[in-house]
């Protein structure tokens, strides 16, 4: 079999750029001792030097793309507040070109969550809309961009981001850059055009409705993609690994065996993984096993992680 796995250099000549909705992931670490007397809930005791700022959404999937060496660029909207400030600083110290204007008014989003006994125990969420205003001033940030990346990532968290994400999948194409997606609803017609959108099966199960055998799915994946006029439809399937639609019909691959330690981000650092390899100049059928292989890992870590390009290809990694 040949081997795929792409070069250092080979990866570090490439650009992605990754455009969606960037936030601040915050982690509060505590003891559980009692339960309160005021509801039937825990009493977390927050230990102060334990509290971690991550970066999450899309500006994650950034942070994933550039863990493997490539040089990668984040389009998002921001606020003009602490939250957006920290997450600036984040995206500097990891090396990853941010494009934005910082806007008064505008809350940054932020997800907040709590672990005691290394559970989660609760999860608060910051966030607000940004203005149709907001998001029209980042098209010319978004076509200087385009003309140095080799492959656009959609990162879609359904937080108005992506308003106008059809036009900028239309001006992607029309350069012959790989457009890849990680959709968000139940319409996907807006994604019309992509070279390949990833859905989890939940997520796909809510656009074309569940199914109940391989075949089923496969007809209906198919269906999906010729409507959307897709070169691929990749499916994560969790224990049950992957599936890709394309031209040349089905394929799948199982999971890579690992300790499931937490399943957060792991839909980014796939996604994140195959717009690598697609920059670098492989095909969806070359990059599919990597991207899974990067998604067996991440889900051993703790939160929103990623996958170095070391991990990834150590040796006696599967080809």
């Amino acid at each position: 079999m040949r081997d795929m796995t792409p070069t250092r250099e080979r990866l570090a000549a490439a650009r992605v750029l990754v455009v969606g909705d960037a936030m601040l992931d915050r982690y509060w670490f505590g003891t559980v001792e009692r339960i309160s007397p005021e509801a039937p809930v825990p009493v977390v005791r927050v230990n102060p030097a334990k509290e971690q700022e991550r970066l999450g959404g899309a500006a994650n999937v950034a942070a994933n793309v550039k863990a493997l060496g490539v040089r990668t660029s984040l389009i998002t909207a921001i606020g003009d507040d602490e939250h957006g400030h920290r997450l600036e600083k984040l995206l500097e110290q990891s090396g990853i070109e941010s494009l934005f204007e910082r806007k008064p008014g505008l809350t940054t989003i932020v997800k907040l969550r709590i672990i005691g006994r290394s559970q989660q125990l609760l999860r608060v969420d910051f966030e607000e809309e940004p203005g149709y205003e907001v998001l029209q001033s980042m098209l010319p940030f978004y076509e200087k961009a385009l003309a140095q990346s080799n492959a656009v990532l959609f990162s879609d968290y359904g937080k108005g981001g992506l308003t106008h994400i059809t036009k900028m999948i239309e001006l992607a194409r029309a350069a012959g850059k790989p457009v890849l997606v990680d959709p968000k609803g139940d319409d996907y017609s807006r994604y019309k055009g992509a070279t390949v959108i990833t859905p989890n099966r939940a997520e796909l199960a809510e656009v074309v409705g569940r199914w109940s055998s391989e075949a089923q799915l496969a007809e209906r994946a198919e269906r999906l993609r010729a409507e959307l006029g897709l070169d691929g439809l990749l499916v994560t399937r969790s224990e049950d690994g992957m599936s890709l639609f394309d031209a040349a019909g089905h394929t799948r691959i199982p999971a890579e065996a690992r300790e499931v330690f937490d399943v957060t981000g792991a839909g980014d650092t796939v996604i994140a993984t195959l717009a690598a390899m697609l920059a670098a100049g492989l095909g969806l059928r070359e990059a599919m096993p990597i991207a899974n292989r990067a998604g067996g890992i991440v889900v051993g870590k703790f939160g929103t992680a990623s996958v170095g390009y070391d991990e990834l290809f150590a040796p006696g990694s599967p080809p």
